[in-house]
């Protein structure tokens, strides 16, 4: 194998699955933020455990797309937008690149604010407060740390995640119903069925994630030596696409198996006991506690905080990758602050603007789940520009997308699609 695809960062004495870890696994656990954790609370406290069955739908579609996005990254040396401007009319992508960036706008304001409830609900104090610290934070570190060591501390973040596993041992969970819940689904005349649904692909398959990861393959393309896009080494790709193909299915399952624990903590908790509506993650937890333990409080008030150090930096640097490539400015977290004016910037002022939305008087809590449903219908003409990219061999040469995986793509764009015009036919 080349030997352009590891790390100099990893100690050769660790097992090999240490070392293709990497963007797949901060994609995924960034997917479970507070916005997905009031998604996935909504869906246990409404219908218990009978959405669970969406998350194993879910498992192979978002890895299949996330592995795309990857490999138009790495195969390109270019991000999606990049890749997207030479081809495309400039009204679709930068419409496309507006709804991104207003979508992870209202993502940021609304994670910031769930962050800040849930340690006014563990240690007390004004919210406020906490919102613009964990704000002024997350930009810091983005701006002012190297590359490297930015990734080392959101891979640790990802360990905040267990904190959703733990809680879910903590409480008496039937087994019987999870695992039907799991494999059965269970079809509901409930007015918010399918919006549930459309909101768990739109949390699950958001559009920043695709743009997020397709950036991090082009940034360890600069940063790990010897590495190149595969379109000028050819022989790079087999290591490539299998480190690309582990790293993505690890991380997907990851978020996987987290969204569901949620689930089934919820759906054991608050729906039997008739509360039902959910509209924030902190909200999720403060009810969680009567009913399933201090215990069960804390670990979920302690994960809303984890996941939302995590995601916002990634929220705010896709909106900020997609800006750039679209404008032609130079991108990238390894670039010297006073090289990257503008993408930084952008970091800045979109974390800037995520703080004062919970100043304002908007209700971000109210605006987070309905953005997870815009996030899903938003996702479907992302993904079609997307396959026809992967599919297009005068982009990707030789290493275009073809047969299982080119297939898994093009049916996620049918399945939410399709859970799409449901949630519009019901409403109607």
């Amino acid at each position: 194998m080349p030997d352009a695809e590891k790390s100099p960062a990893v100690e050769p004495s660790k097992p090999r699955i240490f070392k293709v870890l990497g963007p797949g696994l901060i994609t995924g656990a960034s997917d479970d933020d507070p916005s997905g954790i009031a998604t996935y609370s909504q869906a246990g406290a409404l219908f218990g455990f009978g959405l669970l069955w969406t998350m194993v739908l879910a498992y192979p579609l978002m890895a299949a797309v996330q592995e795309i996005s990857a490999r138009i990254g790495r195969t390109t040396g270019k991000g999606l937008a990049g890749n997207i401007i030479p081809h495309y009319p400039p009204l679709i992508v930068y419409g496309l690149v507006g709804l991104l960036f207003m979508a992870n706008i209202i993502n940021i304001g609304a994670n910031l604010g769930a962050m800040g409830d849930a340690v006014a609900l563990l240690v007390g104090g004004p919210k406020l407060v906490y919102v613009a610290a964990f704000g002024i934070l997350c930009t810091l570190m983005q701006v002012f740390m190297t590359y490297t060591r930015y990734v080392a501390v959101l891979k640790w973040l990802t360990i905040a995640l267990l904190s959703y596993i733990a809680t879910m041992f903590v409480i008496d969970i039937p087994w019987g119903d999870v695992a039907k819940g799991l494999v059965v689904p269970n079809f509901s005349s409930n007015p918010n069925y399918w919006q549930t649904i459309v909101a768990i692909f739109g949390t699950t398959i958001s559009p920043y994630l695709f743009f997020w990861q397709a950036s991090q393959e082009v940034e360890d393309i600069h940063e790990i030596p010897r590495r190149e896009p595969l379109l000028k080494r050819p022989h790079q790709a087999p290591a490539a696409e299998e480190r690309i193909r582990i790293d993505t299915l690890v991380g997907m399952a990851f978020s996987n198996v987290v969204a569901i624990s949620i689930i089934i903590t919820v759906g054991a908790t608050l729906h039997p006991a008739g509360t039902t509506d959910i509209q924030s993650s902190a909200q999720a937890a403060e009810a969680l506690k009567p009913i399933g333990g201090s215990l069960a409080f804390v670990l979920f008030a302690l994960g809303i905080i984890g996941t939302g150090l995590l995601s916002i930096p990634v929220l705010a640097g896709s909106a900020a990758y997609a800006f750039g490539e679209a404008l032609k400015w130079k991108v990238g977290l390894s670039l010297d602050p006073t090289e990257g004016k503008a993408f930084y910037g952008m970091i800045a002022l979109s974390t800037v603007v995520g703080i004062a939305i919970n100043f304002s008087g908007m209700n971000p809590i109210k605006a987070l789940y309905y953005s997870a449903v815009i996030n899903g219908l938003v996702a479907v003409p992302i993904i079609v520009i997307m396959m026809l990219i992967a599919t297009d061999a005068e982009i990707m040469g030789r290493f275009k997308v073809r047969g299982c995986l080119g297939y898994l793509g093009w049916a996620t764009a049918i399945v939410m699609a399709l859970a799409s015009f449901a949630m519009v036919v019901q409403a109607l």
